[in-house]
């Protein structure tokens, strides 16, 4: 059975929500269709002593500010899934939990929107799929002749999972700094921190508020034909959060540089020395998860989707939100989402009234 709508929405998550609230706003027809069981969306699976860069109340999505944690300046995951559950609720948003989209197609005039529980058929499909459902494994040597546990950030819990063994920790940005750290600190667990270059920490005082204030002056800054300021990236790479700061000042987050090989009971560097390893947890990153839009044929040069702001060039109904930089300022964070969320919802309006 197809089912009629003027947009869906791929993804529950923080955009997938801010996108919601912006089309309630533009009053038109829509629906959110999330892969999750539950609201939340990623936030759901992060590691256990996971906690924002940014006070409460600036790390809000549109329209309702999120309350403070009792006991925290920077509210951990629990309390960030807590306010999206209260967010979806709130705003009677129409999330289908439990629907994964397979593809995206087009059709007659419209986009079909085929997932595991049915077809929708919409004049326009913003998605808002994110992507920590597709976590990047580097191809280092060695990857199969290692006899230890692998696994990737989206698999970390706690250090107790790890109590008594020797572990390398492979990333030099905030998750590879943070676990890390957390293992570090626990002292029940010997940690190897691996870096593809020097650790880069920004200062001490700057943290998620500041991180999106740089961030929308350097998409200014381009969007007037300015010279680049190089944006957060010209900071550093490791937000110094209260346990990472613990560690380094401790001596116990010093980085060695980027092994050449797994072997099968460790690491070898490519001056012939070797660390023991039980487990590599791969902080390396993740890529937009996109395979649903693949029917579109709207890839560019090495799988990127040319936008103009968020919105497709090779599909003008189609909009993209919350990947990063290329579709909004910080458009990957909780208070960043929302400015293009707004853009998204207007543009499709206005698409709508033709």
């Amino acid at each position: 059975m197809t089912q009629h709508t003027d947009v869906v929405v791929v993804g529950g998550g923080q955009a997938g929500l801010a996108a919601g609230y912006h089309l309630r706003r533009q009053r038109v027809d829509y629906v959110i269709l999330d892969a999750g069981t539950a609201p939340g969306g990623s936030w759901r699976h992060m590691w256990d002593s996971l906690h924002l860069f940014s006070p409460a109340a600036y790390s809000s999505l549109p329209g309702r500010l999120m309350p403070a944690q009792a006991g925290e300046t920077y509210p951990d995951a629990g309390h960030v899934v807590d306010y999206l559950t209260d967010y979806e609720k709130r705003y009677d948003l129409p999330v289908q939990h439990g629907t994964r989209v397979e593809a995206v197609r087009r059709d007659a005039g419209r986009l079909l929107v085929e997932g595991e529980s049915g077809t929708w058929r919409a004049r326009a499909v913003i998605s808002a799929t994110g992507s920590w459902s597709r976590p990047f494994l580097p191809a280092v040597p060695g990857l199969s002749v290692f006899a230890g546990r692998q696994l990737h950030t989206v698999n970390y819990r706690c250090p107790a999972d790890f109590a008594g063994q020797r572990v390398v920790v492979v990333g030099g940005g905030n998750s590879g700094a943070q676990i890390a750290a957390d293992l570090a600190l626990d002292g029940r667990v010997e940690v190897t921190w691996v870096t593809q270059r020097p650790p880069r920490f920004l200062p001490d005082d700057i943290d998620g508020r500041a991180l999106f204030d740089v961030a929308t002056a350097r998409r200014r800054a381009l969007d007037a034909g300015r010279s680049d300021t190089g944006g957060v990236a010209s900071l550093g790479d490791i937000v110094a959060v209260t346990p990472v700061r613990a560690a380094r000042d401790a001596g116990l987050l010093k980085a060695k540089p980027m092994f050449s090989r797994l072997t099968a009971d460790g690491a070898r560097w490519t001056d012939g020395s070797h660390t023991g390893a039980d487990a590599v947890i791969w902080c390396t990153g993740f890529r937009p998860a996109l395979a649903h839009l693949a029917p579109l044929n709207v890839r560019g040069p090495r799988g990127h989707i040319p936008t103009d702001g968020t919105r497709a060039l090779g599909e003008p109904r189609l909009h993209l939100l919350g990947y990063g930089d290329w579709t909004g300022p910080a458009s990957a964070t909780l208070i960043g989402v929302g400015r293009p969320a707004r853009n998204a919802a207007a543009q499709i309006a206005e698409l709508l009234s033709n």
